[in-house]
């Protein structure tokens, strides 16, 4: 598998009343082309600031980002973050949201190109509707939506399912794999729940408390659609719980 994202000893540090504090510490790894990586750790270890880094949003201290080989050092149209806190503009409407990222693209059907992506998220009927007029579960599907349309090779996810239930959660999942099955991208995901890590990864690295290395890395070999209940599925979730420090 051709190397797609590459982390080169990455570390950074933060200024605090005690001084500086360091968050990253010596963060080395890989993402193949097409891969779906999910990072998972403590809570405060540094995942955020780590994905910012990779994204191109934060500047390491020391080390480097490459992505196809090529040194990133700003944000670019190649990569787009989704996050838990949301990106749609209020004041647009579902198409004018989606056609927002296609700026620039003056040979495209916008409108048509976003009403294609609305249908593929579920949201076929409420290309008109504005954020306020959708569910939180809808409006998720909207900022994937948003981010598929300007067809990145790069998908960075940030937490992106943590503020809904957990059914509501579990569909979007679903509907993201299944989205990606049709369209291939390479995945980062941070995320604090294992169970959605399994449900969706090639592969997890564990994060050990701040300053963050990386703990453990598992590979998972269970084939798509996966059952959480399954025997291969818990016994890896307890293994990456006891990387985490929990015991059950």
């Amino acid at each position: 598998m051709r190397t797609k994202i590459e982390i080169k000893n990455i570390k950074k540090s933060f200024a605090s009343d005690q001084g500086l504090l360091p968050v990253v510490e010596g963060i080395d790894f890989s993402v193949g082309d097409g891969e779906f990586v999910a990072i998972v750790g403590p809570s405060g270890c540094g995942k955020s600031t780590l994905m910012n880094i990779v994204a191109g949003f934060v500047q390491p201290d020391e080390g480097a980002v490459l992505i196809d080989g090529t040194a990133r050092t700003k944000p670019n149209s190649k990569g787009i973050l989704i996050s838990q806190h949301g990106s749609v503009f209020p004041w647009l409407t579902v198409q004018e949201n989606l056609m927002f990222g296609l700026n620039g693209h003056a040979q495209l059907d916008k409108s048509g190109l976003a009403d294609h992506y609305a249908a593929i998220v579920g949201l076929k009927g409420f290309e008109q509707s504005y954020p306020h007029e959708l569910s939180g579960g809808m409006l998720k599907r909207a900022e994937i939506a948003r981010a598929l349309v300007v067809k990145p090779d790069i998908l960075y996810m940030d937490e992106p399912f943590s503020a809904l239930d957990a059914l509501m959660s579990l569909r979007i999942r679903n509907e993201v794999l299944r989205i990606l099955a049709e369209e291939r991208h390479t995945v980062m995901l941070i995320t604090h729940d294992v169970e959605e890590a399994i449900h969706m990864a090639d592969r997890i690295l564990v994060l050990s408390p701040r300053p963050t290395r990386i703990q453990a890395s598992f590979d998972v070999r269970i084939p798509h659609p996966r059952k959480l209940t399954s025997p291969e599925a818990q016994e890896l979730r307890a293994a990456v719980l006891r990387e985490l420090g929990v015991e059950e």
